[in-house]
């Protein structure tokens, strides 16, 4: 082993660490690997870069905006629609209807995006079916992990090993070449389960209620709001007048929380959106949350001229018409965690203020805002309802959980929901037609979409995660390092002194093993990235055909069904679903071996030896 190649590995041992400590960002760490190999020389810059010019990148990027232009026409939500109408009352018929839906909407866009769309709506039908969500928000994860195994633009790994194929000078892979593989496995976990389901969600949930939706009155009891709300006039002479909210630091003061504003126009009061910014009048009504239980309500009043007004309902149920209410979840590599609800500017950012937060399913207690977000977590926000439905379009920090029955019915804007669905079946069949790129088909249907109005520019640019972006270009140097410092025979040698002297399918064992150990440790992309050229060299050492080997990691990448931190489906079902640790280990273990037996005899007789 020579000086380069321990360096080479230090470095990927040390990018492995920050990944699963998940102190620094794995974009960050994906630049950081960019600049180290450059620095040392192991690689060019040309060579550290090449990721930026990798055409499946300009893919992946594609897909996300593809992906977008499906949600914001209503597209996926209508599926959410057909899926209760259709399964009725039958918890089996919601499952299978359920893992069918969502792996094929996520065989043509970002898995973690449909499971975002579909967990509002298993919310809602575990509460109509009086059952506990855990039993179905599992199987949503595995369809959405599972949907990777159903077309090559399923999911980034796919293009990572088809790239490198590419790069081999063999032939890619075709658009449904691992279509039989993924509906076997979609199949398998069906009735896998519908067998699961009755160890999952066990305990009670308060989430699951008989027969109606969440209200405004389970929300007051589950985040324990109950005799925190008042309504307090403003006098004429009173120090608020004039003064930002922000500047008056009322809540880290006094432990109050402004939520609402009733201002008078044209002889009636009517709700006004609060933000940090907004001035004091005489004669408003301020709506405040008092988080801080040992507040002397009179002494406050008498301060700052403040008279106590009629509360009808209990917090603010009554003015349900006016004031909104809902849960919203912190999404996966969102910007607010690790940052309080003071440091995000959060009610400046959404016009909303947080109430409550639920963490792995208990209530926080004390002054939410001096609180540090962490993934998982569930906030319970309130105020204008346009502002609480306009977090249905925003993706990058919080995902929208549920309403509340209250809310009035918002339909999507779907007028151009059949453009977007022409747009895609456009893309697919470009794609199959093998005549157009798939980079240019994916390229030509976006521009499309944004031609019938299924998205703007702005919407489009922030559809794309680029934290997954620069997560593949700054992994990939890692292939080419590997190869030119000998890392990748030292590897294949390993491999062939295990299982060399048995036949091929012993060898795909060992692959799959190696690509799913690794998958807990770093995202399957970068597991990808790092095992396609493992895979293509120890296929070439044997003498045998590279497809078989090459489709084995792509299964084993997609196969991250044995811990909450495996992907980010996984991570985003963990809170609403009530589950802990063990049960995605319990769950996923057992099934991630099925799919390594199955997917070892079935491979082969796709891809001969």
């Amino acid at each position: 082993m020579n000086n380069e190649l321990i360096w080479v590995l230090s470095l990927l041992a040390m990018a492995i660490a920050l990944f699963v400590s998940g102190k620094v960002r794995m974009d960050v760490v994906a630049l950081l690997v960019i600049i180290a190999f450059v620095l040392s020389g192991t690689l060019t810059l040309q060579e550290a870069t090449m990721g930026f010019s990798d055409a499946n990148v300009l893919l992946i990027a594609a897909l996300f905006v593809i992906g977008e232009g499906l949600v914001r026409t209503g597209v996926a939500l209508r599926m959410g629609d057909w899926l209760m109408k259709m399964a009725g009352s039958s918890e089996a018929k919601m499952l299978a209807l359920l893992m069918l839906t969502v792996a094929g909407l996520g065989a043509f866009m970002s898995s973690t995006g449909v499971v975002a769309i579909f967990i509002p709506v298993v919310m809602s039908v575990s509460a109509k079916m009086n059952r506990s969500p855990g039993r179905l928000m599992m199987p949503l994860s595995f369809a959405g992990l599972i949907s990777g195994m159903l077309t090559l633009v399923a999911t980034a790994p796919n293009l990572v090993i088809n790239s490198e194929l590419v790069r081999e000078g063999l032939a890619g892979f075709g658009f449904f070449d691992v279509t039989p593989i993924g509906l076997v496995a979609l199949l398998l976990g069906i009735g896998y389960m519908l067998v699961a389901r009755f160890w999952l969600g066990a305990a009670e949930n308060k989430q699951a209620r008989k027969g109606q939706e969440r209200t405004f009155r389970d929300l007051i009891r589950d985040y324990r709001l109950s005799g925190r709300a008042r309504r307090l006039a403003v006098h004429p002479g009173s120090p608020l007048i004039g003064e930002p909210l922000d500047d008056l630091r009322l809540r880290e003061r006094y432990g109050i929380n402004v939520v609402g504003l009733e201002r008078w126009r044209k002889f009636r009061r009517v709700m006004v959106p609060v933000t940090g910014m907004t001035q004091f009048r005489a004669r408003d009504v301020l709506l405040i949350d008092m988080s801080a239980a040992d507040i002397d309500i009179r002494e406050f009043c008498s301060e700052y001229r403040l008279e106590p007004m009629i509360l009808r309902g209990e917090y603010f149920s009554d003015r349900a018409q006016d004031v909104g209410m809902a849960e919203v979840l912190i999404f996966p590599d969102s910007e607010l965690q690790g940052k309080t609800l003071r440091e995000s500017s959060f009610r400046t950012r959404y016009g909303v203020s947080v109430i409550g937060i639920r963490r792995r399913g208990e209530v926080l207690e004390g002054l939410l805002s001096d609180l540090p977000l962490e993934l998982g977590d569930c906030l319970l926000v309130i105020g204008d309802w346009k502002k609480i439905t306009q977090l249905q379009l925003q993706k990058r920090d919080v995902l929208l959980l549920s309403l509340p029955a209250e809310v009035k019915d918002v339909a999507p804007a779907s007028s151009q929901a059949p453009h977007a669905i022409f747009c895609l079946a456009l893309m697919v069949a470009m794609m199959l037609t093998n005549e157009i790129p798939n980079p240019i088909a994916a390229l030509i249907a976006c521009l499309l979409m944004g031609k019938f109005r299924c998205i703007d520019m702005e919407s489009a640019y922030r559809a794309i995660h680029w934290p997954s972006i620069i997560l593949i270009v700054g992994m990939m140097p890692f292939a080419l390092a590997l190869q030119k410092t000998g890392g990748i025979t030292l590897i294949v040698d390993g491999l062939m002194d295990l299982a060399g002297g048995y036949t091929p399918h012993v060898m795909l064992t060992c692959l799959f093993v190696l690509c799913a150990t690794i998958g807990l440790f770093i995202s399957n992309t970068a597991t990808a990235v790092l095992m396609a050229p493992v895979g293509v060299a120890a296929a070439h050492q044997m003498g045998v055909s590279p497809y078989p080997f090459a489709m084995i990691v792509a299964v084993a990448a997609s196969s991250a069904f044995m811990t909450p931190v495996s992907s980010p489906v996984n991570t985003l079902v963990l809170g609403p679903g009530g589950y802990r640790f063990s049960d995605f280990v319990k769950t996923g273990v057992p099934f991630t071996l099925l799919i390594m037996v199955v997917s070892v005899l079935l491979v082969p007789l796709l891809f001969p030896f």
